[in-house]
């Protein structure tokens, strides 16, 4: 049995930039941070010598890969030529609230087959296998900063040449810097879930033209102002950065914001949020705070009344194996 764990992930500014029709024309650039919150993906050999099984929030028996539902479950299992397996899925978040866990699925599964299967995986390799998966294959409308998110894990600054290569680079903040971000960013859930691809897919054609596209430039220019105010330990300035690119955000495509998601944004900043923004391609999910430590307990309480708070920190350490009993020789062969 492999078992690996793989994080969900935070985007701070220049999500959309990440997107093949812009980074194409202009190239893109995103700081994002992964979390401490997980997709687990587990396989085993099969017991029944004809039926693959599969448990997410669905489950599957079916005896061949043609028949599988799941899109990323039938084109991993496919693409590896494995045999009859069981494979179990779990998440610490639900899908559909703006953590990329689609992608952290991918990566995580792909990490888990090619361990099964005896060949080694580093992180490059995950996060462009799991973007070609989604992407080129599968044909979504999404970006590549989740798959890389992923499997690299920490606060990254992520470059996406025009060439489509894709530069990772750490952003330099201190232990001391990173404790203060990490407790000063307040997460709280909208109670909403959403399928991302429709808002995604009319972002991605608004913003290769127009006013759209301007908005998009401007975001990756302030993505780059983001990075030097975390390495500079500005975090002022960052909570502001997230809160004007919110608001272009807003205007990239419709549906990304709702009256009660502007409600609440407007009551966390008449309470001392510095600033924030919503999570993933937008209509919910999850709302990100910047709360200076004074502020904190008041936010907590006007926002508890709206939304549901979740607590986290940083993940370091992107996609791993937490177990593989390839290691003690007792494991059962594909």
């Amino acid at each position: 049995m492999i078992v690996t764990r793989t994080p969900l992930r935070v985007s701070f500014c220049g999500g959309g930039s990440d997107i093949p029709s812009f980074y194409t024309k202009h190239g893109g650039c995103v700081v994002s941070t992964a979390i401490d919150k997980y997709v687990y993906l587990a396989i085993h050999k099969s017991f029944y010598p004809d039926k693959y099984i599969l448990k997410y929030s669905d489950i599957e028996r079916v005896e061949s890969p043609d028949m599988i539902n799941h899109p990323i479950f039938r084109e991993c299992i496919k693409d590896y030529g494995l045999g009859p397996v069981e494979i179990t899925s779990m998440a610490d978040v639900p899908a559909g609230t703006g953590l990329g866990s689609s992608s952290s699925f991918s990566v995580g599964l792909l990490h888990a087959i090619r361990a099964f299967v005896g060949m080694e995986s580093d992180k490059e390799l995950l996060a462009s296998e799991a973007c070609r998966l989604e992407i080129e294959k599968l044909g979504e409308p999404i970006g590549k900063q989740d798959q890389y998110a992923a499997a690299y894990g920490g606060l990254r600054y992520y470059r996406f040449e025009k060439d489509g290569r894709v530069t990772v680079e750490p952003v330099n903040v201190t232990k001391d810097g990173l404790r203060e971000l990490e407790s000063s960013l307040m997460m709280f859930y909208t109670g909403k879930t959403r399928k991302a691809s429709s808002i995604l897919t009319e972002q991605s054609k608004n913003i290769t033209s127009g006013s759209a596209e301007e908005y998009q430039l401007k975001l990756c220019r302030m993505t780059d102002d983001l990075k030097k105010s975390l390495e500079d330990g500005d975090f002022n300035r960052f909570g502001k950065i997230l809160d004007e690119s919110w608001e272009i955000k807003k205007k990239l495509a419709s549906g990304i914001s709702s009256a009660f998601i502007d409600q609440c944004f407007e009551t966390a900043k008449e309470n001392g949020a510095t600033g924030g923004k919503l999570l993933g391609a937008g209509g919910g999910g999850f709302i990100l705070l910047y709360v200076p430590d004074d502020a904190r307990a008041q936010v907590r309480d006007v926002m508890s009344a709206k939304c549901k708070e979740m607590e986290f920190g940083f993940d370091r350490e992107g996609s791993v194996q937490i177990y593989n009993d390839r290691l003690s020789g007792t494991h059962d062969r594909p």
